[in-house]
């Protein structure tokens, strides 16, 4: 099977694509506009593999798609590329209204038309399979999980713009049969993650004896997945789950961001002693800054469904795949270092001046 991922040099697009090169028999075409996240370094142990293509693309230009799909012919499409910062989203919008809301319509309007093309086997073994998030469905109280049928009620324009991109690909299959597939997960993590992102932030700021940002009090929680098993996970959905379907992925890891920082600094106290002047203890860098404008409370995903229809369930703890994160960022600093080269300096992003929660 050939499959097109759309932000496969993103931090879950490149671990979804060295999982199907590395694990599976299938061929990638990676398509990917290399915003500021994107990172072709992510993918150096496999971009040499004869199964991987690279593409350079903006997937709002519609007729580069369409040339795309007729000189590759693939199977199926795994959507990931989108704007994924909340904070950035309340700085600048309009962003992620372009690449999430019209660069969704683009690739669906280009991928029916090839798909209504094929051959009736291929065809109806094509798949277009949507990655989403769990906040579209915005914000839990103290108790319950977001379902497949929890209603949307998305709180940042971010958030707002991937609800949109799924209610656009729901309705190509409802008015137009395409066949798709959505997946909303929940806070991915791992290696080769951005760091603006919270937790490669803290192990970075922290070895550097930098001061490790906790939005207000820290008691805002979410549902943590190891992002190679959200990887696996996708592949069994695109090749195994119902056309039509929504599956959540989470990796039933419920934590307060104050308890994973902290759960960070014990691990570099262990792993790394040799602590920066003036500090016993990483916990020392703590500080408590002003809490982003409309900061939802908590997350969580009920990922029953996929387990009982596909099988799929998480293999990393919270414990296990936090502690492979901070050993991956200690051992390998030539990728974050090369990411660090750039304007982005680890700064608290997305200051939303003048907006009010």
């Amino acid at each position: 099977m050939k499959i097109l991922v759309t932000g496969g040099a993103g931090f879950i697009g490149s671990a979804l694509v060295r999982h199907i090169i590395n694990m599976t028999p299938d061929s990638v075409v990676n398509v990917d506009k290399l915003t500021y996240a994107g990172n072709l370094e992510s993918l150096r142990t496999i971009e040499d593999n004869p199964r991987y293509r690279f593409e350079h693309l903006d997937i709002c230009e519609a007729e580069q798609l369409k040339h795309l799909f007729t000189l590759h012919k693939p199977d199926a499409v795994m959507h990931l590329a989108a704007e994924s910062h909340v904070d950035r989203s309340i700085d600048g919008p309009a962003a992620f209204i372009q690449a999430n809301i019209v660069g969704t319509y683009t690739l669906l309007d280009v991928a029916r038309e090839y798909w209504l093309g094929l051959p009736d086997d291929a065809k109806s073994n094509f798949r277009f399979h949507h990655i989403s998030t769990d906040e579209v469905y915005g914000a839990l109280g103290q108790t319950g999980l977001f379902t497949e049928q929890t209603a949307y009620d998305p709180s940042s324009p971010y958030s707002a713009s991937k609800a949109a991109s799924d209610h656009l690909v729901r309705a190509w299959h409802r008015t137009y049969g395409l066949p798709v597939i959505v997946t909303n997960c929940s806070n991915n993590y791992g290696p080769y993650h951005f760091p603006e992102k919270l937790i490669p932030l803290m192990i970075l700021n922290a070895i550097e004896g930098k001061p490790l940002p906790v939005y207000g009090n820290g008691d805002q929680i979410r549902d943590w997945l190891y992002v190679e098993d959200h990887a696996q996970a996708l592949y069994k959905v695109v090749t195994e789950g119902r056309i039509g379907e929504t599956y959540n992925i989470g990796g039933h890891n419920e934590r307060a961001n104050l308890d994973v920082v902290k759960t960070i600094c014990s691990i570099l106290d262990e792993l790394r002693p040799m602590h920066p002047a003036g500090i016993s203890q990483y916990e020392q860098l703590i500080t408590h800054v002003p809490d982003r404008p409309g900061h939802d409370r908590r997350y969580a995903i009920d990922a029953g469904k996929i387990q009982r229809e596909l099988g799929w369930m998480p293999q990393e703890t919270f414990e296990t795949g936090i502690r492979k994160t901070v050993a991956w960022y200690l051992e390998n600093v030539w990728w974050w270092q090369g990411v660090m080269d750039g304007s982005y300096q680890r700064e608290r992003l997305g200051l939303a001046t003048g907006v009010q929660s």
